[in-house]
């Protein structure tokens, strides 16, 4: 081998262990991530988990402070999780290895709903499910399902871009997305909306959140039943840009009309189960408005933040409570983000893989760094359901909690790859961020070049 071929070699070895040991040697220690104010609190986390398509190693557990209570993990991926009034969990999955495929080739993946039922002695026991096969594990899930007073649930359906209300294991009401939005020929094939949550605001009146067109649909099943959207959240405004929503498969001009419904990423982009925290749904069913003063909080996932959208005079939603750090720490891809009834805020931070409360000002009062990628948290009890909700809302408008850690969606590419990582291996430190992956991928290059230059030199001579 050349000298210039060796020493591209070692420059890439160099570089690359210069940058792990440097970025390992002042990064944080998560063994010391864990907060605890000693407050009693219990907290419900469901867990993707990751590794190859973000399916493995999923999990739904109880946590008392920062210990495990109890753990269910027979599913590839547990998503949305929520305690009932009668104790037991019901949690959004996805799980693969069924032989009751449909049109599909068994074996084949399912996802559904399943209710947990928790033991006094640290298990938990899967007791009820409702499910059905999908064409792919990918994309395909159903991330949130909601009790409705009467019996049944309200859920998503990511397979066929569309909410659900199932009763008795039969659906029996389904708003299909493709009323509002332009439809691909077969969905299933394609993450096409990501329809990922669903908020039930009063009796038959829905929050949904249509992850990939950055918007808030409310949807009202009605009395003949049909269905009626009432509201857009962060509507597509004539002649913006739809670059944030027709990328990798996802929204696009089908019916050949120019455009897509395509929110300002400003606002919202590709997000996470919203809250309605405050305001009501006025007028008779069928003629329905939005209140004036209404609130909902978001985890806005793309846009690495935590953010409160308020309804101004004018019927628009603007920004008045956002949060990007917590605890010296960017906000990463959150996914999840709870107001309580304290004022707090209960924070799914995914690809720093912790669960964080903070206080009204930014603090963080309690945190638990978990092992896998958390999807949702949940705090128990939970004690708005249904229409009983008089959460708090922000305080101080336009105020943004930064605690002065480096905040921005970062790098496109690099923070791509972060993803990437971040899924594939799980077990990858939190710090290994878009610095590194980028170093990482020079660190390749010279190596390559190195090993090109090596095979020149030796097919010259």
């Amino acid at each position: 081998m050349s000298t210039r071929a060796v020493e591209l070699v070692l420059a890439g070895v160099l570089l690359f262990g210069l940058t792990v040991a440097g970025s390992a040697l002042v990064a944080p220690d998560r063994s010391t991530a864990a907060v605890d104010d000693g407050a009693e609190r219990a907290t419900l986390v469901g867990s993707q988990g990751g590794g190859p398509g973000w399916h493995e190693h999923g999990s739904a557990y109880l946590l008392n402070g920062t210990d495990v209570e109890w753990r269910e993990d027979s599913a590839d991926s547990y998503f949305d999780v929520q305690r009932l009034s009668d104790g037991r969990v019901l949690a959004g999955f996805m799980d693969s290895g069924y032989e009751e495929c449909g049109p599909y080739e068994s074996p084949c993946a399912h996802t559904g709903i399943r209710l947990i039922d928790p033991d006094a002695d640290g298990g938990a026991t899967v007791v009820e499910e409702y499910s059905f096969p999908v064409r792919s594990q990918s994309n395909s899930e159903i991330h949130d399902a909601e009790p409705l007073p009467d019996g049944g649930f309200a859920m998503t359906d990511m397979d066929n871009e569309r909410i659900m209300i199932v009763e008795d294991g039969e659906v029996t009401w389904t708003w299909n997305a493709s009323e509002l939005y332009d439809e691909p020929e077969d969905p299933t094939r394609t993450d096409w909306l990501h329809i990922n949550d669903i908020d039930r605001i009063e009796e038959d009146v829905f929050l949904v959140s249509v992850r990939n067109a950055n918007q808030l649909v409310i949807v009202e099943r009605t009395d003949d039943g049909g269905s009626e959207v009432v509201e857009v959240i962060n509507a597509d405004e004539e002649g913006s840009s739809d670059d944030s929503c027709t990328g990798s498969g996802q929204l696009a001009d089908t019916d050949g009309d120019g455009d897509v419904r395509c929110g300002n990423p400003e606002v919202l982009d590709h997000q996470h189960n919203p809250q309605w925290v405050a305001g009501s749904i006025e007028g008779e069913p069928g003629d329905r408005t939005v209140s004036e003063d209404a609130a909902v909080l978001v985890a806005d996932s793309d846009n690495d933040r935590v953010v409160e959208l308020h309804r101004n005079d004018d019927g628009e939603w603007e920004a008045a409570w956002t949060v990007t750090s917590v605890d010296g720490r960017s906000l990463h891809w959150p996914r999840d983000a709870d107001r309580l009834e304290n004022g707090h805020t209960l924070i799914t931070d995914t690809l720093n893989k912790r669960v964080v409360e903070i206080d009204e000002n930014g603090t963080a009062v309690w945190a638990y760094p978990t092992e896998r990628i958390p999807y949702e948290a949940d705090r128990v009890p939970r004690e708005f359901q249904g229409t009983e909700r008089d959460l708090p809302v922000a305080t101080s408008d336009g105020v943004n909690l930064d605690d002065g850690a480096a905040s921005g969606s970062g790098i496109p590419v690099l923070s791509t790859l972060v993803v990437g990582v971040r899924a594939a291996a799980p077990w990858a430190p939190v710090w290994f961020g878009e610095t590194q992956v980028g170093l990482t991928l020079v660190s390749l290059a010279l190596v390559l070049a190195g090993g090109a230059t090596a095979v020149r030199t030796r097919l010259g001579s």
